[in-house]
């Protein structure tokens, strides 16, 4: 029986071990706030708006941006897209909101009325319009995001989104992945006739929450509160303990009136009204660019070891799709060798960050030469894994398998391309943004003939730690 680690395992070798005057404060804020939360949009992590990756979508929304060629040569055909996307816009979860209103709640009890604390006094002033009930769900701005994205996507692979190609759709159970899937189908419009004026969405948690159906993830990461010991050391760190002293003094509160954690849903909520509504939220006055930097770590530190490299365990519960997109692939391949139509050209799922992240981890992209730490945060300023850039809302990730004629080996007839957030991805095996279907199966061969995610995912019934079976 081995003894249990104790909390401070979270160092170095636990890491190695572990792969009127209110509304005069109120408009003086908002007068000197540069538009559009200018300087901190750039940090909100998880919660970044689309445009933050493809800032040519700002000024027109259907523009494919500068790489809308390929590098293909005119003889290839597209056979088959495979998307899988992160649902659009959402509202705070139901516990984001409760947060918010308690913070709210103290500002009311200190700050109303305290015209020696303007900031506290504008944002004890400012109308707390979230309820409960909007949990998570999707936002007017999220569907158009899925609107948009449809209609770009149609017209980048016109071939592929033409009227009468059978389009599967798919997505989780959340209601914001089924109405950003619904959303998606509007936006091609009712000139695209898919067999039927209303295209079924199937709901496949298995595939889009993957993670959920991985004991051995629930228990030794979801709900294990050690696996997380990075994030909660940060949380006490140096560079947290600068942020909250001075949004303390900010809104004229003791320091101990604050945490780690409300002033994490202080900056959320101004990156929530930024992408839900558009606008600068009084909220963002609080905070710098360096405080926006030091809160997105904190983010991505979550995300690393949650969702990331942390654990192998967070990606290898992802070969469940990445073995099916692959099933889908060889089967478009086999049916355009014995040219047959192809039964599925295009395959759109719906998911969340948390589906996509761990398959793009577990493709081996976004990974830095050594592990986000609470301790080197100075060391990862100009680090690969910023979920801000890889899996802001409504990212999406795109495999498109090619025919191509006039070929000089059997080996080039078969050719993929992949897309991250509408922009070509170079394959790890090559750097190119082009391969062989061949080059790219050997390349992920290990994956795809030995990950079972039966296996992965047993939690081993026997007396050890989390922290030692991680």
């Amino acid at each position: 029986k081995r003894r249990p680690r104790s909390a401070s395992s979270c160092g170095s070798h636990a890491v190695a071990a572990m792969a009127p005057r209110r509304e005069a404060g109120l408009l003086l804020l908002l007068l000197v706030l540069p538009p559009a939360s200018a300087g901190l949009s750039a940090y909100f992590g998880t919660k970044s708006r689309y445009e933050e990756v493809n800032p040519h979508l700002v000024s027109d929304p259907l523009s494919l941006g500068p790489e809308a060629g390929g590098s293909l040569p005119a003889s290839c055909t597209p056979l088959q897209l495979r998307a899988v996307l992160r649902h659009g816009t959402r509202y705070p979860t139901a516990g984001q909101i409760r947060r918010l209103g308690e913070l709210h709640a103290r500002l009311l009890r200190h700050a109303a009325g305290d015209a020696t604390c303007p900031a506290a006094a504008a944002l004890a002033d400012w109308p707390m319009w979230y309820e409960e009930s909007l949990d998570g769900r999707l936002a007017p701005q999220g569907q158009r995001d899925m609107e948009q994205l449809a209609r770009r996507m149609a017209a980048r692979f016109p071939a592929l989104f033409a009227a009468r190609r059978r389009l599967a759709l798919a997505s989780s159970s959340k209601h914001r992945c089924l109405q950003s899937g619904a959303a998606f189908r509007r936006g091609l419009g009712p000139t695209l006739d898919f067999g039927g004026d209303e295209v079924e969405i199937e709901v496949n948690d298995f595939l889009m929450r993957f993670f959920d159906h991985c004991a051995k993830f629930v228990a030794l990461v979801e709900e294990n509160d050690k696996a997380m010991c990075q994030v909660t050391a940060f949380k006490e760190g140096p560079e947290m303990k600068k942020v909250l002293e001075k949004v303390a003094s900010a809104l004229c509160l003791p320091v101990e009136e604050l945490n780690a954690d409300l002033v994490q849903v202080a900056f959320l909520t101004c990156s929530y009204e930024l992408a839900i509504k558009n606008v600068t939220s009084p909220w963002c006055s609080l905070f710098s660019e360096e405080d926006a930097k030091v809160l997105e770590y904190l983010n991505d530190l979550k995300q690393y070891w949650k969702r990331g490299y942390g654990y192998d365990i967070n990606s290898r519960s992802s070969c469940v799709l990445f073995q099916d997109i692959f099933q889908h692939l060889d089967k478009a391949v086999e049916e355009s060798k014995s040219a047959k139509p192809i039964s599925s050209p295009l395959i759109v799922q719906v998911g969340h960050a948390e589906t996509l992240q761990p398959l793009l981890v577990l493709m081996g992209y976004f990974k830095d030469d050594e592990p986000l730490l609470a301790s080197n945060y100075a060391r990862q300023a100009q680090r690969k894994f910023r979920t801000g850039r890889i899996v802001p809302y409504a990212a999406n990730l795109v495999f498109v398998l090619y025919h191509c004629d006039h070929v000089n080996t059997s080996r080039e007839e078969y050719q993929v391309q992949l897309l991250l957030n509408e922009r070509l991805l170079p394959f790890r095996h090559s750097n190119e943004t082009t391969s062989t279907y061949t080059d790219l199966k050997d390349y992920y061969k290990d994956i795809l003939e030995n990950c079972h995610f039966k296996e992965e995912c047993e939690f081993p019934q026997v007396n050890i730690t989390a922290v030692d079976e991680l």
